[in-house]
C-alpha cells in the first residue's frame, strides 16, 4: 500500500495493489473517486480536499493498529 499526497492539488492517493490493468474510476461523490482493475479488484482511492478528508490540519497521517494498539505518525510530503 502506498499513499501520496499532492499539496497543490490538494489531493491524496492510496494505492492498494501493484496489480495493473486498465482503470474504470467509480465517481463516489466530489470528494472521492474509486479506481477498480478489470477484475472488480480495487486498485485505490483518491481523496480530494484532502486536508478535510484525512482531517489533518498539520498534514499528518497516524495508522493505528487496532490489534496491537500501536500507532504510527506520518507526515505528508508532497509526491
Amino acid at each position: 500500500m502506498q499513499i501520496t499526497y499532492d499539496p497543490d492539488a490538494n489531493a491524496a492517493y492510496i494505492t492498494l495493489t501493484d496489480k495493473t490493468g486498465e482503470l474504470e474510476t467509480l465517481v463516489i461523490n466530489d470528494d472521492i473517486n474509486i479506481d477498480v482493475l478489470p477484475d472488480g479488484s480495487l486498485y485505490g482511492i483518491e481523496l480530494l480536499d484532502a486536508d478535510r478528508q484525512l482531517q489533518s490540519d498539520d498534514r499528518t497521517l497516524t495508522v493505528l493498529n487496532q490489534l496491537t494498539g500501536e500507532e504510527l505518525r506520518l507526515k505528508l510530503q508532497p509526491a
